[in-house]
Parts: C-alpha cells; structure tokens; sequence
C-alpha cells in the first residue's frame, strides 16, 4: 500500500517529504516530517496509535486507513476536538466501497420491517491481512445493527455453534491476495437478497486515501470518509 499510495501522490503531483517505517521511526521528529502537509498512516494495529500520536506531537494532519485499533479511537478523537491534534479516519477509502456502505445502510432500514429476513455477512481478504473480520466489514454491520431492531450485535459465530438470532453473524475468509470482498445477505424462506462489492486491486484504497490526504489539508479535528465525500459530492447524509 505504501509504495502504491506513493506512486499516486507523485503522479497527482505531489512530493514525498518523508517516508517512515519501522527501520526510521526517528523521522518523525525531523523537519522533513514537519513540514509535510499531511501524513498517511497505513500500518499495523499495534503499531497505528502510536503513529497517529506522533503525528498529533508534530503537527502534521494525518489520514490513517489501519484497522483493528478502534478501541482507542474515543480517546484520539477527543484530542481532535480539543485542538490537539488532525485525524481522519476511514475502514476503506475506495470510493465504491463507500457508494456500497449508503446502499447497506438503506437497505438495512427497509429490512427493519421485514422481520422474516436473517441478514448475515462474509468478507474475504488475502491472508497477510491480520485482524478479523475486517474493518469495513465492522462498519457495515454496525450500520446494520443501528438500523435493525431485532439486531442488537454482531459476532463471529464459533465453529458448530447455533448462531444467536439476535446477532448478525460474520464470516471471514483469508485467502490468496485477496484485495477485499463484502457480502451482505438476507435471507428468507422464500428467497434470498444479496449485496456484495468486490475490490479488483488496491488501487481504489490507496487513491482514496491520496484524496483524503489532499482533502485534510488545513483542517482541524477529527474527521471520516464520509465527511469528505458529502464535501466534495456536495450532498448532505448520504455517506453518514
């Protein structure tokens, strides 16, 4: 991803002022660090927040697209919204994935008075990827929930167990270099609703997040995908 996003920025005509990673950590205390307009964080989980701090201290905006550290995210976006620090944050940058997140949610509020449909997801990604399920995969089914009466959590059902009819169930798949498939079903006795959005490259990850960076520069506090998507599509809820 970080060669790929760097590729993008250089062709969008930007210029790379640092590159960091685990053999430079360091650099986020130079100048050259500094001085960038805005800063793309695409790690690991254990090593996001940490990042993003460091960020925070330099003063640097940051776009970060890791996963698997929102627990801390409270305490990060109230530093953003007490001036210290600039953060957006996104599950997936891909533009589609987005378009795919507003018919999620919509859908799942017309299912809301459907009660004999039992919604369940799969999401599918190469197997470097280290947390489960993934972060999209999250954010589709906390919008669900949200919507869903009957819904109250998801989970990721073990092996033989019965599944709570409460819960929506999620499956992950690690294969391959899978770039990323969602699939959001609902099912009924009599038929079956299917949607899915399938990644053919990174590539729609890594621009996004190049728009993102684009995007954030000069502002302040914390900040989402969707929130840059209303601004530059000028439509209001239709990403949140």
């Amino acid at each position: 991803m970080g060669h790929l996003i760097a590729e993008i920025a250089r062709n969008r005509g930007h210029k790379i002022v640092c590159t960091i990673d685990v053999d430079n950590a360091d650099a986020f205390n130079s100048e050259e660090f500094r001085s960038a307009d805005a800063a793309i964080e695409f790690s690991t989980p254990g090593t996001a927040v940490d990042n993003i701090l460091r960020c925070f201290a330099a003063g640097v905006p940051v776009v970060s697209g890791t996963t698997g550290w929102l627990d801390a995210l409270p305490e990060l976006r109230d530093m953003c919204d007490k001036g210290k620090g600039t953060l957006l944050y996104g599950s997936n940058f891909s533009i589609g994935v987005n378009v795919f997140m507003a018919v999620n949610r919509y859908l799942a509020k017309v299912m809301n008075d459907f009660p004999d449909y039992t919604p369940s997801m799969v999401e599918i990604h190469h197997i470097h990827k280290l947390d489960h399920p993934s972060g999209t995969a999250i954010t589709l089914a906390e919008d669900l929930v949200q919507a869903v009466g009957r819904i109250d959590a998801w989970e990721e059902p073990e092996p033989g167990k019965e599944p709570d009819t409460h819960k929506l169930p999620i499956e992950h798949v690690r294969e391959g270099e899978v770039p990323g498939t969602h699939i959001v079903t609902w099912d009924s006795p009599v038929d079956k609703i299917t949607i899915s959005h399938e990644a053919k490259s990174r590539q729609g990850f890594a621009l996004g997040a190049v728009k993102a960076a684009e995007w954030v520069k000069g502002r302040k506090g914390y900040f989402t995908v969707a929130d840059m998507l209303s601004d530059l599509t000028h439509t209001s809820g239709l990403f949140s």
